[in-house]
């Protein structure tokens, strides 16, 4: 899906009334299909606070249940009914359904949630025939994609974070939308200002793998300041130093490769190197400044701080940081005579 595409709560068609008779949620993104529920209601109860709410899953509704639940109030209620796992509906419920879409009732918003594939297709294709507003909530597989989602939650509370505060707290959570929304949450609450980088990682640099990660990507960008501050940070809450070793070296490694390999799609390129395509992109642009003899210096100064960290140097921390300006230093190695 094009990241254009991407909104916190899903995309939208461009019918989107969110009282609409009939509202399609396609997809298996339980926290986009979570929200798109949650949408409904709250518009419902603004209108009337009173708001029925029924949330079935699809062996609840069985034949006869839907024209109970919508049939006619003497109070005129608004009703909103909740179908969860509709392409698991008995083959006499989709006829029900059917018949439903074809003559909605009034005051009564109904959503079906459908995972999308060729299972129970032909109440997807019902639904849409009839114009339900539709909202998808598509698997986020792409790094990409969780990118663009973190950055919109953060859009959507009106605060400002900045482009590696967003990558960085992808790298450090992973693919977890729930929690991916909680951490933006979580920031939002407790920090004022803009939240950037090193505010990500006082929180979530527990996470021992993306903070060496961390250290070691600004290291090759030749961001020094930064990567020292992302060591010493990480020195400090416990990350062993052999793994930051390790995480530097591979992002030495990684500019070495792509610097050698030919041209191509990040596609082929990741096939030949072993990276995923993703991380070629990154590699692209952290290689702005390296020269081959710059990458051989910065091998150099990984392997030393790596003999320091195991035993041969007193001091691992000083080791570390050696390492680091040096790395930084190779980086900028293009401009310099």
């Amino acid at each position: 899906m094009p990241r254009a595409m991407l909104y916190a709560m899903a995309k939208k068609t461009a019918h989107d009334d969110l009282l609409a008779p009939v509202t399609l949620a396609v997809g298996q993104e339980e926290l986009l299909l979570d929200r798109a529920v949650q949408e409904v209601v709250a518009a419902a109860r603004a209108a009337d606070a009173d708001t029925d709410v029924r949330d079935l899953t699809s062996d609840q509704l069985q034949p006869g249940t839907l024209a109970e639940l919508t049939s006619p109030s003497l109070f005129a209620e608004r009703k909103v009914v909740v179908v969860r796992n509709a392409q698991d509906l008995s083959a006499d419920t989709v006829k029900d359904v059917k018949a439903y879409l074809g003559a909605p009732a009034e005051e009564i918003t109904l959503v079906l949630l459908h995972a999308g594939a060729a299972k129970g297709k032909a109440l997807l294709d019902a639904a849409r025939k009839a114009g339900a507003r539709e909202v998808a909530c598509p698997k986020m597989t792409k790094p990409a994609d969780r990118l663009a989602f973190v950055r919109q939650e953060f859009r959507a509370t009106g605060r400002s974070a900045t482009p590696e505060a967003c990558q960085a707290l992808v790298d450090a959570i992973g693919s977890d939308l729930r929690e991916l929304a909680s951490a933006v949450s979580q920031l939002v609450a407790d920090v004022e200002g803009t939240i950037d980088e090193a505010v990500v990682g006082r929180y979530y640099t527990g996470r021992a793998e993306a903070s060496s990660f961390t250290v070691a990507d600004r290291a090759v960008e030749g961001r020094a300041a930064e990567a020292l501050e992302a060591l010493r940070w990480s020195l400090a809450t416990g990350v062993a130093p052999v793994m930051i070793t390790s995480a530097l070296a591979q992002g030495v490694r990684a500019i070495g490769k792509l610097s050698s390999a030919r041209g191509g799609r990040p596609a082929d390129l990741a096939r030949e190197l072993g990276m995923p395509p993703w991380k070629i992109d990154r590699v692209r642009q952290q290689m702005r400044g390296w020269t081959p003899d710059g990458v051989a210096d910065a091998l150099r100064a990984v392997a030393e701080a790596d003999a320091g960290v195991k035993g041969g140097g007193d001091d691992p921390a000083y080791a570390l940081e050696k390492a680091v300006v040096a790395i930084a230093r190779a980086a900028r190695s293009r401009g310099r005579g």
